[in-house]
């Protein structure tokens, strides 16, 4: 039998919070690709945040997110976007600031990207980690993020979820090494119900004890040993992924 041990976990800390996330994963060719980074970061991403209530923009590289296989279920409907190369988040004070300002580019830019896929979320709760001092300011995140995007297998799980999040691994980052924090969200639109957003000052960080962090208790590790498994992840998640803009200092 599980023994409970309780966490005290914040809800949202801080002020004037970026409550709501918009996510686009894609692929893009090598073929011109320069010309795309340089619209992108010199002039929609700046534009974008001209936008009343967009607070902040990132753009990252995925890179291999060392998940031993077997450990992560992933969707099996092929009618869901695959795209895994790149990873565009826009931060706003809510969900609706996306309504209000639709996010537009140029139908060059739809044709160049592919295999897309977006979705909204709005924030549940979030944690600060060891290294939440660190941040680059009040809104850039972090050089280096993992963001997972799933769905669990029955609806009547997610309070399993919900328990899991609260009392288990939001409550490990906390004393994480090398963890801003992390930041937990439910789906507005898009196919993933959940979504999770952990922040590392660096991939070395994030690979170093990210990976092994249930191990330091044996009730927690069983308890992510059953329960990771048993959710459906969207195509290629976690990613795990390298800021590329704002440029890294």
């Amino acid at each position: 039998m599980r023994k409970w041990v309780f966490h005290r976990v914040i809800l949202h800390e801080g002020k004037n919070l970026d409550r709501a996330i918009r996510v686009v994963w894609y692929d893009l060719p090598k073929a011109g690709s320069e010309n795309y980074f340089a619209w992108l970061h010199g002039e929609h991403l700046p534009a974008v945040l001209k936008a009343p209530g967009c607070l902040w923009a990132a753009h990252y590289a995925c890179v291999d997110n060392q998940v031993p296989p077997g450990r992560v279920r992933h969707v099996s409907d092929v009618s869901i976007p695959a795209g895994n190369d790149f990873v565009l988040i826009v931060g706003a004070e809510d969900a609706h600031v996306f309504a209000h300002h639709p996010i537009v580019e140029p139908p060059g830019t739809k044709a160049l990207r592919s295999s897309e896929r977006t979705q909204i979320f709005t924030e549940e709760a979030r944690v600060d980690g060891p290294s939440a001092t660190r941040r680059e300011g009040p809104w850039t995140p972090a050089p280096c993020i993992q963001i997972g995007s799933f769905s669990a297998e029955n609806y009547a799980d997610d309070e399993g979820v919900l328990d899991w999040y609260v009392h288990n691994r939001m409550a490990a980052m906390r004393n994480l090494p090398g963890c801003l924090g992390v930041r937990k969200y439910v789906s507005v639109t898009g196919w993933a119900k959940h979504g999770v957003l952990y922040e590392f000052e660096s991939l070395a960080l994030r690979n170093e004890h990210f990976m092994r962090h249930a191990n330091a208790n044996a009730d927690n590790k069983a308890w992510s040993d059953k329960l990771v498994p048993s959710l459906i992840h969207a195509p290629g998640s976690p990613n795990v992924a390298c800021r590329l803009w704002p440029p890294v200092a």
